[in-house]
C-alpha cells in the first residue's frame, strides 16, 4: 500500500508530479473547459459590440406607421366579429339584408378570401417561429462580462486555447 509513497516520497511530491503531468498534457491536448470559456467570452464581446450599433437607432415616421398598420388586422377581425353580433341585435332587418348579400358571393371568392387570410397569418407565424429557432446559443452565465476597452481584440489575440480575461 505504501509503494507509491515510498517511490515518490512525501504526499506533496506526489501532488507536484500530478500537477506537472496535467500541465504537460495540456501542451499536447488543449483544455476543453478553457476553450469553451474563451469561445463564450468572444461570443459575448462580439454580441455586445454588434448590439451597440442598434441601441441609438430611432424608427422614422414611415416605420412607425407601417408597424401600426401591421398590428391592425387581428384586432379588427376580433372587434369586427363582435360588432356583427351587436349590429344583429340593434338592426335585425339590416343585418339580414347584409347576410343575404354575403350569401350571393360565389364560393371561389370565399376560397380566395380564406387563402389570403390564412397565408397572411401563416406567414406571420412562420416568420416568428423561424426567428425563435435561429436565435443565438445561450452563453455561459458564469463567465465575466467583457469590458469595453478592447476585450474582443485581447481575446482574439490569445486564441481559442487562451484563458478568459479576468475582470
Amino acid at each position: 500500500m505504501g509503494l507509491i509513497g515510498a517511490l515518490l516520497g512525501s504526499p506533496a511530491a506526489t501532488g507536484a508530479i500530478g500537477t506537472a503531468v496535467t500541465s504537460m498534457a495540456e501542451v499536447f491536448t488543449p483544455n476543453a473547459t478553457k476553450k469553451m470559456e474563451a469561445d463564450a467570452a468572444v461570443w459575448q464581446a462580439a454580441l455586445a459590440e454588434h448590439g451597440s450599433e442598434f441601441q441609438t437607432a430611432q424608427p422614422g415616421l414611415f416605420d412607425r406607421v407601417v408597424n401600426g398598420l401591421n398590428r391592425l388586422p387581428r384586432p379588427m377581425l376580433a372587434l369586427g366579429t363582435l360588432g356583427l353580433f351587436v349590429y344583429a341585435m340593434i338592426d335585425p332587418a339590416g343585418f339580414e339584408d347584409r347576410m343575404v348579400g354575403l350569401n350571393a358571393v360565389p364560393e371561389p371568392l370565399w376560397w380566395l378570401l380564406g387563402a389570403i387570410v390564412s397565408f397572411y397569418f401563416g406567414a406571420r407565424e412562420f416568420h416568428y417561429s423561424r426567428a425563435q429557432a435561429a436565435s443565438a446559443p445561450v452563453p455561459v452565465a458564469a463567465l465575466p462580462a467583457p469590458d469595453e476597452n478592447g476585450a474582443l481584440t485581447e481575446l482574439l489575440a490569445k486564441g481559442a486555447a487562451g484563458a478568459a480575461p479576468a475582470t
